[in-house]
């Protein structure tokens, strides 16, 4: 089954990205700082993480820079999922390596949809 990483300090916001994901026929596994993320990344490897680019320890981009200079989990699928839409901060998400960023508020129908057709081209 494939695992999914999802990792925001809104605890309500992470409790539905997970509903909706594990709806979807995912396995998820949530945290609610970007410490928590990396530890979790390194120790279970999921194959897709979402990231909240603000959360307390770590932010976001630290968490996608340190997971894509990591070999274990340099090839781990990243979404970014966060209310920062600035064209410098959506820049600064594909900069540190992120395969995807979504801004919020956003359509949990969206999010998944966008996370199946990563993998989907992932598996091809």
């Amino acid at each position: 089954m494939t695992t999914v990483l999802v990792a925001d300090d809104d605890a309500d916001i992470r409790d539905l990205v997970a509903f909706k994901l594990e709806q979807a026929g995912l396995e998820v596994v949530t945290v609610g700082d970007g410490q928590a993320a990396v530890d979790q990344a390194r120790a279970l490897r999921p194959t897709l993480a979402v990231l909240d680019v603000s959360m307390p320890l770590l932010s976001g981009i630290d968490v996608c820079r340190m997971l894509r200079a990591d070999p274990a989990t340099a090839g781990m699928l990243i979404i970014m999922l966060t209310a920062r839409v600035q064209e410098q901060d959506v820049e600064g998400g594909f900069s540190a390596g992120a395969d995807d960023y979504v801004t919020k508020p956003f359509s949990p129908r969206e999010l998944v949809s966008r996370i199946q057709a990563l993998l989907t081209r992932t598996r091809t």
